[in-house]
C-alpha cells in the first residue's frame, strides 16, 4: 500500500527512510557531475589548448548554464512534469551527453556539455524539493537531512572528482587503459554511474508515497484531473530542440553574457509577479528567501574558483607531496572539499541539532554570515601559499589542502542549509520555482566566478612561475577581503531578515 505524505512525515528517529533512497540516487548523479566539472578547464586548456583566460570564461559560461537551466527544470516540474518525471528525463539527458563525450570529447565537446547542462537542470532542483518535502513545516530535524543529504553529494563528488581527471591525465587505470582512449574512458565513468543513479531512483520510488508526482488541473466540477499528455511531450520536444542553442551559447561566452543580462532580470519580473498573488507573511518570506539568494552570488562567484583558476593553479604551481603520500594535485583541487565534507557533515549536523535542544541554534542568516567568514579565511590560506613557494614557482599542496578545509567550513554553514530555507521560505505552489531560482543565483555566481578567473589569469606575457603564483595569490587576498566584509554585513543585518523569515528559523 502506498505511503500517504502524513505517514512519511511521521517517522521516528532522525531521519526519514525515504532520503537514503534519494541519497544514493544523487551521490552517483554528483559523481557524474562534479567529475565533468573537474575536467572541463583542465581539457579545455591542455587537450583543446584554448588560452588560459578564454578557458576560465568557457568554464564560467558552461557552469552557469548548468545551473540557470535549473529555474527552467524546476518551472515544468512545477507546473507539467512533476518532479519524478523530471529527474527521470534530465537523468536520461546526461547520459546522452556522457555518452557523446566518451566517443570523442575533442570532436564533440560542446555537443556533449549541452545535453548534461539541459539534463542537470532537469534533474538537481527537483530531487533536493523531494528532501523538503519529506519534512513538515518547521521540524527542526529538516536541516540535519539536509546535511545528511550534502554528504551523499559529496561522496559522489569525491569519488568522481578524483578519479574521473586522474583517470583522463593517465594517472589512474593507465596499465589497460589505451594512452589516446583515456579521456574517452573518463567521460565514459560519469555514463556509467548517471545509469546507477537512475535505476536506483526507478526501483525506490514507490517508497516515496505522494511525494513529486505529476500535478493535476482542477476542471471546471471541482475534481482534479491528469495534465493533457501533448504538454508532457511538448516538454520533452522543447527541450531536445534547446540542446543545440545551448551548445552555441557555452561555445561562444558573448552569448553568454547577453544571456545573464537577460535571464536574471526576467526572472525577478516573474518572481515578483508570483509573489504578487500570495498573502503578506507569504510575500515577506519570499522576501527574505531573496536575500539569501542575492548574498549566494558572491559566495558561489568567490567559492567557484575550484573548477577554474584553482585547476591550473593546482596544475602549475602545486607539488604532489600530500602529508607521507604522493598525489595528484589536480585531484586534490577537484575531491579535496568534498573529503571534508564528508567528515564534517555530520558533525556540523550534529552541533546544529545539539544547539537547537539549548535554545542556542544561530538563525540562518547568521550561519550564511559565518560561511562568509570561513570562505574569506580559506582565501587568505590561499594567498599564503605564496610564503611556501620555491623561486620555480612551485608551492605547497599540504597549506592548499588546509585552506580547501577552512573553505569547506563555510561551505557547510551555507549550501546545505540553503537547500533547507528555500524550501522552508517558499510557498507549496512555489517550492521548484524557489528552488530553481536559488540554483539560478548559482550560475550567477558561476558567470561571476569565470569573470574573476580571467582576471586572475591575465599574467604577463613571458612571466616566470614564481610571478604568475604570486598574482594569484595577490587575487586570492583580496577576494578574501571581499567574502569577509559581506559575512560581517550579513550579521549585522540578520535581525530585520529574521524578522521577515517570521517562524522560520
Amino acid at each position: 500500500m502506498e505511503l500517504t505524505l502524513e505517514q512519511i512525515q511521521d517517522f521516528k528517529g532522525k531521519y526519514p527512510r525515504q532520503i537514503w533512497s534519494l541519497f544514493f540516487s544523487e551521490m552517483w548523479e554528483r559523481f557524474c557531475f562534479y567529475g565533468m566539472r573537474g575536467m572541463l578547464t583542465f581539457f579545455m586548456v591542455y587537450e583543446l589548448l584554448m588560452k588560459k583566460d578564454d578557458a576560465q570564461l568557457q568554464y564560467g559560461a558552461t557552469q552557469a548554464f548548468v545551473y540557470a537551466f535549473t529555474f527552467v527544470g524546476g518551472l515544468f516540474a512545477d507546473k507539467i512534469l512533476g518532479f519524478r518525471k523530471s529527474l527521470f528525463w534530465g537523468g536520461l539527458l546526461m547520459i546522452v551527453g556522457s555518452l557523446i563525450l566518451a566517443i570523442d570529447p575533442h570532436q564533440f565537446f560542446f555537443l556533449g556539455i549541452s545535453f548534461t547542462v539541459v539534463g542537470t537542470g532537469f534533474f538537481k532542483p527537483n530531487i533536493s524539493s523531494m528532501v523538503g518535502q519529506l519534512y513538515k513545516s518547521n521540524d527542526n530535524r529538516t536541516d540535519a537531512g539536509f546535511s545528511l543529504f550534502y554528504a551523499g553529494i559529496n561522496i559522489g563528488a569525491l569519488i568522481g572528482g578524483y578519479v574521473c581527471i586522474a583517470v583522463g591525465k593517465g594517472d589512474m587505470f593507465s596499465s589497460f587503459i589505451p594512452e589516446d582512449k583515456r579521456w574517452n574512458f573518463a567521460f565514459g565513468f560519469a555514463a556509467l554511474v548517471m545509469i546507477i543513479s537512475l535505476v536506483n531512483f526507478i526501483f525506490t520510488q514507490r517508497s516515496l508515497g505522494p511525494i513529486g508526482l505529476q500535478p493535476q488541473k482542477l476542471n471546471s466540477d471541482g475534481i482534479y484531473q491528469p495534465l493533457e499528455k501533448w504538454k508532457e511531450y511538448g516538454t520533452y520536444i522543447l527541450t531536445l530542440v534547446l540542446v543545440p542553442v545551448i551548445m552555441k551559447m557555452v561555445s561562444v561566452p558573448e552569448y553568454t553574457d547577453y544571456f545573464m543580462w537577460t535571464i536574471g532580470p526576467l526572472t525577478l519580473l516573474y518572481l515578483f509577479y508570483e509573489m504578487s498573488k500570495v498573502t503578506t507573511a507569504e510575500r515577506n518570506k519570499l522576501w527574505a528567501a531573496l536575500v539569501f539568494i542575492i548574498f549566494s552570488i558572491l559566495f558561489w562567484g568567490i567559492y567557484e574558483q575550484s573548477g577554474g583558476s584553482l585547476s591550473i593553479f593546482a596544475a602549475e604551481h602545486l607539488d604532489k607531496k600530500l602529508l607521507f603520500f604522493s598525489a595528484d594535485p589536480n585531484g586534490i583541487n577537484n575531491s579535496g572539499g568534498a573529503f571534508f565534507v564528508i567528515i564534517f557533515a555530520f558533525v556540523f549536523s550534529f552541533i546544529w541539532l545539539w544547539l537547537s535542544k539549548r535554545k542556542m541554534e544561530p538563525n540562518t542568516i547568521i550561519k550564511f554570515g559565518l560561511g562568509f567568514i570561513f570562505l574569506g579565511l580559506g582565501y587568505y590560506v590561499l594567498f599564503a601559499t605564496k610564503f611556501f613557494a620555491s623561486l620555480q614557482g612551485i608551492t605547497s599542496l599540504n597549506i592548499f589542502t588546509i585552506a580547501l578545509l577552512v573553505i569547506t567550513f563555510g561551505e557547510l554553514c551555507l549550501s546545505p542549509i540553503g537547500l533547507s530555507i528555500m524550501t522552508k521560505l517558499s510557498t507549496e505552489k512555489l517550492q521548484g520555482v524557489m528552488m530553481g531560482t536559488w540554483f539560478l543565483a548559482s550560475a550567477y555566481g558561476q558567470y561571476v566566478a569565470g569573470r574573476i578567473g580571467k582576471t586572475l589569469s591575465e599574467v604577463p606575457v613571458n612571466s616566470t612561475k614564481l610571478v604568475a603564483l604570486n598574482t594569484y595569490a595577490e587575487g586570492y587576498k583580496m577576494l578574501g577581503i571581499y567574502a569577509l566584509v559581506a559575512g560581517l554585513v550579513l550579521i549585522l543585518i540578520s535581525p530585520f531578515v529574521k524578522k521577515l523569515m517570521q517562524e522560520v528559523h
